[in-house]
């Protein structure tokens, strides 16, 4: 599912650089559908539903006697952390692998296009898999007493902090399998990157640093804008920080791609 998504942008890209260049009859191979698409989507959906459906834990719905799926906002992004590592692992790791990796760069695309058509591919995903969790907020919100009580500025600001969320980690996911051959390698740094921006920053300012400095440090992590967005209010400051992090790792990728050329 992932390399037909990545040829849908590709193809969008080619139509954009026809149109540029005046390059006509550029055609690319049909992808075959990747199992690994569906899996990440059944196993983030199935995971989420146990914690807030079945286990008898703090994030239970049922249990929990309030309307409001705040579980899901808290959960979500550590199961991200790991499946979307998963889902971008095999980007350039296994095109490098195969040696496939050069004959699709002398496709007439750049290595900027090519990166984008991967990441887009990667986002697609991500947000196909939140789609259905909108099943939860509907259920909730029918659910409440009286009905409709809920926060909905709340939800549909952690909804697109979500979002921001799982676009960041995609473009880091991409790096990471930028920077080796081997899969697994490329998914253990993902999460390890993935993670230390998510939550490291927290811990440096938890235990090392305080005041003005320790309040810097801290907005250089995700958590911190993923928490300001999830509260409703939209800061231009939280949009200017996901969109830096994006860029600073989709032009990082991009490097690395370039190196080889060295």
């Amino acid at each position: 599912m992932i390399h037909l998504l990545e040829l849908r942008c590709r193809q969008i890209l080619i139509t954009i650089f026809e149109i540029g260049t005046g390059i006509n009859h550029v055609r690319i191979k049909p992808a075959s559908i990747k199992l690994i698409g569906y899996i990440v989507m059944i196993v983030f959906l199935r995971m989420i539903g146990l914690f807030l459906w079945i286990f008898p834990m703090q994030f239970n719905v049922p249990d929990g006697g309030y309307a409001n799926i705040d579980g899901l906002f808290v959960l979500a992004p550590f199961v991200l952390l790991f499946l979307i590592p998963a889902l971008t692992m095999r980007s350039f790791a296994d095109e490098k692998k195969s040696g496939t990796l050069e004959l699709l760069m002398t496709q007439p695309l750049t290595d900027l296009q090519v990166i984008l058509a991967k990441y887009f591919a990667g986002v697609a995903l991500v947000v196909f898999s939140l789609l259905p969790t909108l099943i939860y907020f509907f259920s909730v919100y029918m659910l409440g007493l009286p009905k409709g009580n809920l926060d909905t500025g709340s939800i549909w600001g952690s909804y697109l902090g979500l979002l921001f969320l799982g676009a960041s980690f995609v473009a880091i996911g991409i790096f990471a399998s930028s920077l080796s051959d081997n899969q697994i390698v490329s998914f253990i740094l993902a999460v390890f990157i993935s993670f230390f921006v998510y939550m490291g920053f927290e811990f440096i300012f938890s235990f090392v640093l305080s005041g003005k400095v320790g309040l810097i440090i801290q907005s250089l992590g995700i958590n911190a804008h993923y928490s300001s967005v999830s509260r409703g209010v939209i800061d231009t400051r939280d949009l200017v920080y996901f969109i830096s992090v994006t860029a600073l790792f989709i032009l990082m990728t991009k490097l690395k791609l370039e190196s080889r050329k060295w």
